[in-house]
């Protein structure tokens, strides 16, 4: 069987800091980033994905009740496809963390264009 330690999909308050971080950074550096530098509480239950430089390591921080849970993933060959943007933060959901830890280029799923539709009676 192959069991995976991940972010629930459901999970409501996800965000990816767009900037690589030092990853000699513990949790406390990385509860600094997202108090300091994005302005959010670090203990109020949100999942925060950090990056290195290289785009091979993931951290993800969370606050579970009385501790932080520090997820940290090395990959061995490939780079993490870290979403590019203006904005220092995205917000991402459940199933995007679970993508992006896949190996998925988030920036390039895109689902069908809505259409919308009016009777012109």
């Amino acid at each position: 069987m192959n069991y995976r330690l991940r972010p629930h999909p459901r999970m409501p308050a996800i965000y990816l800091y767009r900037e690589p971080v030092d990853f000699r950074k513990s949790f406390r550096g990385l509860a600094a980033i997202v108090e300091q530098a994005l302005g959010h509480n670090p203990f109020d239950g949100a999942l925060f994905a950090f990056t290195n430089r290289r785009r091979n390591k993931i951290k993800l921080l969370y606050w579970e009740d009385n501790g932080f849970v520090l997820y940290y993933k090395s990959l061995a060959e490939e780079k993490f496809h870290w979403p590019k943007g203006d904005e220092e933060v995205l917000p991402l959901t459940g199933q995007q963390i679970n993508w992006l830890l896949d190996g998925y280029d988030l920036g390039a799923m895109k689902g069908h264009k809505k259409l919308h539709y009016e009777a012109s009676f």
